[in-house]
């Protein structure tokens, strides 16, 4: 079942027979979890018999206490249950047989308010209201909404239903007739009213939300959940990308479709990107309350992502960095991650700055709008207008900070030890702290000849193009524009790489993908990151066969029906994973076992099909200012590495003033982008930001195997 292949992908190691003892020993495994990554004191966790050995024989031990009632010999012949009652730090799990044999295993358990392997936590912290301490915790609250009858537009399985937002509120004390509950059907073909169970509650500090078709007054346990539950999961997440210092609300679980198909559907505040932009505790988080799923509601043979724009870049960066959370992710909208797009931010930022102010060209300048969008490698010369106001710049350290008392963020003159709100600082675990106690900063435009394919086609002149490359300067620490160009702190810029806050995409062909488009009118979705990813997989593996793109004409999703669709395309696509037992490489499978029905789409953006070349024309892939400077279609180089100038190089003939200005601009050369950026690599999985006493690890440091159990001495 893809439940090993999981738990597998969790630890990062191949399949192996858990134990140094022959196939025929004892074996204790937590099927939830890593076993030294379990938090909120509880495990749902196996003991494997060997063959013709009675379940009444078996003593299982936690603590040195007898939890043997605990376990039971389950419908599906396991021999598991629910270890309780934890305590924080290592417990010693032994399960042994009357004979004596028998194995143990170490469980580390964290707080349910983490940090599981983030590190130190991020501060200042404001809780909710009723939370009952400083980690936010508070016990979960249960309500139930059902889907009223006779409504139009059902969806596929779903008998009489309307959408997403047509929920009522189920009271199980008074409910409603049973004729006005619409029925549905679930991927397993069982037909139920449909009614639905929310939960929600507060993990790693902030709301978590956990949905299911439900019987009120019926029994689930892990082990035994309701027969409705296909036993998948669906991960939700949020959009855009901001910093905030407090909890907020989970993403939206109600999504009648996949809840009518009988998927579970989870999220937690901190896998909403435009709430928390930060890859490590969104990772946290959705392992956390994913662990907590399968303790209270039962194992996940494959988890799901669903989501737009933000919810997008966390999924493919997330299954990159921590490749096994994710077995199938579906993003729309797409970003590849944060920090490779964020380049196009900055550079918006410090182009605009520059066109904005004609105090700072050279006499004579003048710049057009086609100069301007070819500058920007895009037709529409709004695209950096709306990026820079719609996403907050997090790169300002001064600037309102979501969740920080007014006062108290950072001022270089009236309060410089107040809270830096960058994106930097908020995963300073991650790039480390600089001499001065604040976050590295990863990013530098030094090298980067904008409009270099503009002057070469002849829109720009060469006076344009000097008046540009010299004039435009950079963005010090303090967001501030200086002459010089930006250049990186290089631990910082190294760290970028490994802990997969650029996702480099070289474990990405360990998950199936759908990507979904629709036509980039000018709200900085830009189509090309979706060929920005396609061609990173074909840099790393020669193939982006697992990558699969929808598109549609609805601007920027593509289509109305697309999320919910890929979603279950997705889940056929990894059924057909999940049966195939051939010892070769899960990449493999998931290319070789896609389903011929699952292939490029064109649609009309309400679900109907159309010739693939209306979308060719109107779902159209532009570029970013890099792109117009020879970056690749890669776009994952935060700083390339430098070669000589050389006037040969270009089409024009600069004057000898002229080429001296652009030697100044560029002491040490210009981008060589023949060759990897600097420092780039690709990311390190499963990384912990923490020792075993809680001490940070900046820049992070690999988990290593997962802990197996090992024969239990007599």
């Amino acid at each position: 079942m893809f439940l090993g292949l999981v738990i597998a992908l969790l630890a990062g190691v191949i399949p192996v027979a858990l134990g140094a003892g022959p196939p025929a020993a004892v074996q204790v495994r937590v099927l939830s979890n890593r076993a030294d990554l379990v938090s909120g004191g509880d495990a749902l966790t196996e003991v494997v018999l060997p063959p013709a050995v009675s379940p009444s024989s078996v003593r299982v031990t936690l603590n040195g206490g007898d939890v043997t009632g605990a376990f039971a010999q389950r419908a599906d012949h396991r021999y598991e249950g629910l270890l309780t009652g934890l305590r924080l730090g290592t417990n010693l799990v032994v399960a042994r047989l009357a004979d004596g044999r028998g194995a143990r295993l170490t469980i580390t358990n964290h707080p349910l308010g983490g940090p599981v392997f983030s590190g130190p936590q991020i501060q200042p912290w404001t809780c909710q209201s009723g939370a009952k301490d400083a980690q936010c915790d508070q016990a979960p609250t249960f309500s139930y909404q059902y889907m009223p009858a006779g409504l139009s537009s059902a969806g596929a399985g779903i008998t009489g239903v309307a959408s997403v937002n047509a929920f009522r509120p189920y009271d199980p004390k008074s409910p409603p007739p049973t004729g006005a509950i619409a029925t549905t059907t679930t991927t397993d073909g069982v037909t139920l009213p449909f009614i639905v169970r929310v939960e929600t509650g507060f993990i790693d500090r902030d709301q978590y939300a956990i949905a299911a078709l439900w019987q009120p007054g019926q029994p689930w346990q892990p082990w035994a959940p309701q027969r409705q539950f296909n036993g998948r999961l669906v991960i939700t997440h949020g959009a855009s990308c901001d910093t905030t210092y407090g909890a907020g609300t989970a993403p939206g679980v109600l999504d009648a479709k996949v809840l009518g198909g009988g998927f579970v559907v989870m999220s937690n505040a901190l896998d909403n990107a435009g709430h928390n932009c930060n890859l490590v505790t969104q990772a946290e988080s959705l392992v956390m309350t994913k662990e907590y799923v399968v303790d209270h509601y039962g194992p996940v043979r494959w988890t799901i992502g669903m989501g737009c724009s933000g919810g997008s870049l966390v999924q493919q960066q997330v299954a990159n960095a921590y490749p096994g959370i994710y077995q199938g992710i579906t993003p729309q909208c797409s970003f590849t991650d944060a920090w490779s797009s964020a380049m196009q931010y900055v550079d918006y930022d410090i182009l605009l700055r520059y066109f904005k102010d004609p105090s700072r060209w050279d006499p004579g300048t003048a710049w057009t709008p086609v100069q301007i969008s070819e500058v920007i490698d895009h037709p529409n010369i709004g695209n950096p207008v709306t990026f820079t106001n719609v996403i907050p710049n997090s790169g300002n350290p001064s600037r309102s900070c979501p969740g920080v008392p007014a006062g108290k963020t950072y001022n270089q003159k009236t309060n410089p030890k107040g809270v830096r709100c960058t994106l930097q600082d908020y995963m300073i675990n991650a790039f480390g702290p600089r001499p001065d106690g604040f976050a590295n900063r990863p990013f530098g435009n030094a090298g980067i000849q904008y409009g270099l394919k503009a002057l070469r086609e002849g829109i720009l002149t060469a006076a344009q193009f000097v008046d540009l490359n010299t004039n435009v300067g950079g963005l010090d620490y303090n967001d501030d524009v200086q002459s010089a160009r930006s250049v990186p702190d290089l631990a910082g810029l190294a760290r970028a790489y490994t802990t997969g806050a650029v996702d480099s995409a070289n474990h990405l062909d360990q998950v199936a993908i759908i990507d979904l488009r629709g036509p980039d009118p000018g709200f900085f979705h830009d189509v090309y990151r979706t060929y920005a990813m396609r061609a990173r997989l074909l840099r790393n593996f020669g193939t982006a066969a697992n990558q699969v793109l929808w598109r549609g004409q609805a601007a920027i999703a593509g289509d109305v029906t697309f999320a919910d669709d890929a979603v279950f395309a997705v889940d056929r696509w990894l059924a057909r994973v999940d049966a195939d037992h051939r010892a070769v490489a899960l990449a493999t499978k998931i290319t070789q076992d896609k389903p011929d029905t699952i292939a490029p789409r064109c649609t009309d953006g309400a679900g109907h099909d159309i010739p693939s070349e209306v979308c060719d024309q109107t779902v159209a892939s532009y570029g970013t200012p890099r792109l117009g400077a020879d970056e690749p279609l890669t776009d994952d180089v935060l700083q390339c590495q430098f070669k000589p100038m050389n006037k040969a190089d270009y089409r024009v003939a600069f004057s000898n003033a002229q080429w001296t200005r652009l030697q100044r601009a560029f002491p040490n050369g210009v981008c060589d982008y023949s060759k990897p950026g600097l420092a780039q690599r690709g990311a390190l999985t499963w990384q912990t930001y923490q020792d075993r006493s809680g001490t940070v690890l900046y820049g992070g440091l690999p988990l290593g195997p997962a802990p197996q159990s090992v024969p239990a001495s007599r």
